[in-house]
């Protein structure tokens, strides 16, 4: 703002005051206003690198790597820093993505570190089972994966065709712009759940693409080596039996996206996880059971393969900590809870819930007569905005406290404005809740 008008008797700071005083001073001050969350690390436990501590999220430090190599090695000795700046007896555990070398790390850093535990990120496991179930090619050797599911493919081949005609030709852009009154946004695949979002954004345009696609200049668009796409996307538009595979693409997925939605927030969620990941199953065996008009006593292969797939990504990506932090937490103890299904149990009297409970206990008390008196009954994009061209002048560790200043403020103005409850279901959370990596989806989604 005070760069676009001329204010009455203010003098901007000098090129050299922005990138040196000003920076510094403003470092200091975000600083300063972290100091309340940091003084709830001791009592309340913090967690590393995308949950939240009581008091909300920060933002430590951004590490330029250029010229490291990025193996488990580097990586541990990166979190094993930040876990001696925090002081290791706050921390409760680190995520990080599900990738072969960051798990390799956090087993490094177990050994250690034998409190804190690794744990796999919530929503990046969602995404990779979002992934499998809609492009089963990264199934290896699965072929019944391949075959139920292919049908997806071939639908997602279909909308992707349809978003790269639109957004990379100038003309047919244009006469898109002139019918649709949103905008249709290409999501970058490395956005979590980002076919999911294409479908949703081509659904909520499905009658602005059948203008298009049957409007005169759309018959008459003759750009070489086009048509044929042109083609097949107006028979795609037209086609009924297509629109509603769509549909059904997004109601089975559903709850699958709207637990990743839940996730990806500033909300602690690790005491509702285990409980979750039960319901969106059951929600999405509902969905498909009720579309194929099949009793849940029948068989669905489909479902078959959606679930074997759900429970392996839970199965790799659970840790101790979703069972402990469910059993310590007083819903699931309740009536309603209890009497709200069939063959519900209080986490105390279900075995697996105990077992894993009890690896949490010895890991936090290795010794045997300290447990006996224990009662058991008690985020990628940011670095590039502010460093978007490589070769600028800017320092890496002049751009590593831009990042900072930037992030921390960022998070401190969300939690200033976020009054939901982390109990609310994902519907409210869609609108309420600003996750780290889509602040420019907000908009399209509130108009959802």
């Amino acid at each position: 703002m005070a760069s676009e008008y001329n204010l009455s008797g203010y003098v901007p700071p000098t090129y050299n005051a922005l990138r040196t005083t000003c920076l510094q001073k403003e470092k200091a001050h975000v600083e300063r206003l972290m100091e309340p969350i940091k003084t709830t690390w001791k009592e309340k436990g913090v967690t590393i690198v995308s949950d939240v501590t009581e008091l909300g999220p920060m933002f430590i430090k951004v590490v330029n790597c250029e010229g490291n190599v990025k193996d488990r090695f580097f990586m541990a000795n990166l979190i094993k820093e930040v876990i001696m700046e925090i002081g290791a007896q706050n921390v409760v555990q680190v995520i990080t993505d599900n990738a072969p070398v960051c798990k390799a790390a956090g087993m490094i850093v177990k050994t250690q570190f034998p409190h804190i535990f690794w744990t796999p990120c919530v929503v990046h496991t969602l995404n990779l089972a979002l992934k499998n179930i809609c492009d089963p090619s990264h199934i290896e050797s699965n072929k019944d994966a391949f075959t139920e599911c292919h049908w997806i493919t071939e639908v997602a081949d279909r909308a992707l065709m349809v978003k790269n005609l639109i957004l990379n030709h100038n003309m047919v852009l244009t006469m898109f712009n002139n019918v649709a009154p949103l905008k249709l946004l290409g999501v970058a695949e490395t956005r979590f759940a980002s076919l999911i979002m294409m479908l949703r954004r081509i659904k909520l345009l499905k009658r602005s693409l059948e203008t298009l696609v049957l409007s005169e200049e759309w018959g008459t668009y003759r750009e070489y080596d086009q048509q044929a796409k042109a083609s097949i996307i107006r028979t795609t538009m037209l086609d009924e039996t297509w629109c509603d595979k769509v549909d059904y693409i997004l109601k089975f997925t559903g709850p699958m996206y709207g637990m990743l939605r839940f996730a990806n927030t500033d909300k602690p969620s690790l005491h509702l996880i285990y409980d979750m990941w039960d319901e969106m199953i059951e929600k999405v065996k509902t969905i498909i059971y009720r579309h194929e008009r099949k009793a849940l006593s029948e068989d669905s292969p489909f479902y078959i393969v959606v679930y074997s797939i759900l429970i392996d990504r839970w199965t790799k990506s659970s840790s101790p900590l979703h069972y402990f932090a469910h059993s310590l937490n007083p819903r699931y103890y309740s009536n309603t809870w209890l009497n709200a299904a069939p063959d519900r149990l209080p986490p105390h009297q279900d075995i697996e819930l105990s077992e894993e409970r009890n690896k949490c206990i010895k890991r936090y008390f290795p010794d045997g007569e300290a447990r006996e008196s224990y009662s058991i009954e008690k985020n990628w994009s940011t670095y590039s905005f502010i460093h978007s061209i490589k070769r600028n002048k800017i320092l890496p560790t002049r751009a590593e406290d831009l990042v900072y200043v930037h992030t921390n403020l960022r998070l401190l103005s969300r939690k200033r404005g976020d009054r939901f409850d982390p109990l609310d279901g994902a519907e409210e959370l869609e609108i309420a809740s600003l996750s780290l990596d889509e602040p420019e989806m907000e908009a399209m989604i509130m108009l959802d």
